[in-house]
């Protein structure tokens, strides 16, 4: 999963907007800043996070939506396959999601208006439409910080970077970034979890140890510095993170059984689905995925059929099949998304055509948690030219996310200056995702 530019010449690391953290050597140490409690409503199925990002804008018509009946200008040369539901169809490049459509839904005339990359970005990566005044913080910080859990695991993990900031939360709920992904059969480790250059527990344990004795040194002179204090506990923790066995072992894949590895193939991004199994099953609440290339203006078709959708195809199926094999699939809510669809027109920028940015009909796709897989949420019209009834919004999805994990979505919070924010503005919980 290497970097992807989008048409407007942004990378997807420039997306991110991360910059400092990223840049400056966001250290473990500093990513540890991280300890406040939560609040939970009772009852909630999903106790973490997995989320897909499809940077670039995924063409609905192509994958999920596919009209075999529209006019040769819009339908595309892809065709429809059954799926293990009745009347449930996908294209025919997405084989294996197709066999597992019972343990997802899929959301069809999701709408809004928001034709940029960045924009449509930080809209479905927070669920509240951007403002020039406010950065609302990403799902996965908001998880974190909702949902705290083990101090020797990660709260937020994104393999290997992802377009979610923590926005007025504040630098605390960023994302530890692998900036890495991992591959089949060896072992994978992130910088400043592994030990490095041949060093052993028990020497980093003396050093820790010589480090002890110099910070009480320091602490006799310096006794009134809550700084100190402060980057003393996080030191500590971080320590912890390091020599622990167990944190080490969630990164590492090769020690997952073959009756689970023989789910995924051997591309990246397959892999890194693996990872988010095996990290989320170690106790990390929230793990973003990043899969990019979707922007297809051009050999739409060659594209999505010789990369974009096996990828896609053996990486989800994977991710949701050894989830439901683990006994996961109930307590891990799932959300995949692109920034928006593409245009149902296929234009003639090259020989093959291809498909332009198109906010007003797109896909999103749910599961885990309480959500009931094998549904079909909203419909297109006869061309996926808009939604045919009331349309799904971002906001909507992204308030049905945070029930699903028992996080409230009308819940308020306050910036540093104290105004008053609410974390979903405008979404309503899709109610049929849970009936």
């Amino acid at each position: 999963m290497g970097i992807s530019k989008t048409c407007d010449g942004v990378s997807r690391r420039d997306v991110l907007r991360v910059g400092a953290l990223a840049a400056g050597g966001f250290s473990l140490t500093n990513y540890l800043s991280i300890a406040e409690a939560g609040e939970v409503q009772a009852g909630a199925k999903a106790q973490s996070a997995i989320f897909i990002n499809l940077p670039g804008g995924p063409s609905h018509m192509d994958t999920f939506d596919l009209k075999p009946e529209a006019d040769d200008k819009v339908r595309g040369p892809f065709r429809p396959i059954k799926t293990n539901v009745p009347g449930i169809e996908f294209s025919e490049h997405l084989p294996k999601l197709a066999g597992c459509a019972d343990k997802f839904a899929i959301l069809r005339g999701v709408s809004h208006t928001l034709a940029a990359h960045a924009l449509g970005q930080e809209y479905v990566n927070t669920g509240s439409r951007p403002l020039p005044s406010l950065e609302y913080p990403g799902f996965g910080s908001v998880v974190s910080m909702e949902r705290p859990g083990d101090r020797e695991i990660p709260g937020f993990v994104a393999v290997p970077n992802i377009n979610q900031r923590p926005g007025f939360l504040g630098v605390q709920y960023a994302p530890l970034n692998t900036n890495a992904t991992p591959r089949a059969g060896q072992p994978f480790a992130v910088r400043g979890i592994k030990l490095a250059n041949g060093m052993t527990v028990d020497q980093m344990r003396r050093r820790q140890d010589l480090l002890s004795s110099l910070d009480r040194r320091m602490a006799s002179i310096e006794k009134s510095s809550s700084l100190l204090q402060g980057l003393d506990r996080f030191s500590e923790q971080a320590y912890s993170m390091i020599t622990s066995t167990r944190t080490r072992q969630a990164f590492d894949i090769s020690k997952e059984s073959e009756n689970i590895t023989k789910m995924f193939d051997d591309q990246t991004f397959s892999q890194s689905c693996l990872l988010a199994t095996r990290l989320v099953e170690s106790g990390v609440r929230f793990v973003g995925l990043t899969l990019g290339g979707w922007d297809t203006h051009v050999d739409n078709w060659t594209k999505l059929k010789s990369g974009l959708l096996p990828q896609l195809d053996a990486g989800l199926s994977g991710l949701l099949n050894s989830l439901a094999a683990k006994g996961l699939l109930e307590s891990t809510a799932v959300f995949v998304t692109g920034e928006f669809g593409r245009t149902p027109k296929i234009n003639t920028r090259s020989a093959e055509g291809g498909r332009d940015h198109y906010p007003r009909c797109m896909f999103m796709l749910m599961a885990g948690g309480g959500v009931r897989g094998g549904q079909v949420i909203g419909e297109s019209d006869d061309t996926a030219s808009a939604p045919r009834h009331e349309a799904i919004t971002p906001d909507d999805v992204a308030a049905s996310f945070y029930h699903n994990l028992g996080i409230d979505p009308t819940k308020e919070y306050h910036t540093e200056t104290g105004r008053p924010i609410t974390l979903v503005r405008d979404g309503n919980v899709i109610k049929q995702l849970f009936s």
